[in-house]
C-alpha cells in the first residue's frame, strides 16, 4: 500500500498548524491594538482589563467587517486604513453599548 503524505501536514484548506497559530496572534494583537485605540479615543474613562480590552478590538474588527461587508461582494485582502478606522469606530460603538444597557 502506498500512503501519500502532506508535508507539512495541512488542515483540509491548504495551511499548516503554524499557519493557524500565527493567524491566531496577528487577530489578538489586532484585537489588543484597535481596543487600546478605542480605550484611548472614547471620550471619558474606559475601566476594563487586558482581556476584555483584546475581545472589544476583536469585537469592534467584527462589527466594522459585518457593516462593511452587508451590502459589498468585494472581499480585499490585505489592511488598509478604512479597515483599521472602521474597527476601531466598531469597537467604540461596542463601548458605548456596553454603557448604555
Amino acid at each position: 500500500m502506498d500512503f501519500q503524505r502532506d508535508y507539512p501536514p495541512t488542515n483540509g484548506l491548504g495551511r499548516t498548524w503554524r499557519d493557524n497559530v500565527l493567524k491566531l496572534i496577528s487577530i489578538v494583537i489586532s484585537g489588543l491594538m484597535v481596543g487600546l485605540a478605542a480605550r484611548f479615543l472614547y471620550p471619558g474613562a474606559v475601566e476594563m482589563g487586558l482581556g476584555r480590552t483584546i475581545l472589544l478590538g476583536i469585537g469592534g474588527s467584527l462589527v466594522a467587517g459585518l457593516a462593511a461587508g452587508w451590502g459589498s461582494r468585494d472581499r480585499g485582502s490585505g489592511v488598509s486604513r478604512a479597515g483599521c478606522l472602521a474597527s476601531i469606530i466598531g469597537a467604540m460603538v461596542l463601548i458605548f453599548i456596553g454603557r448604555h444597557l
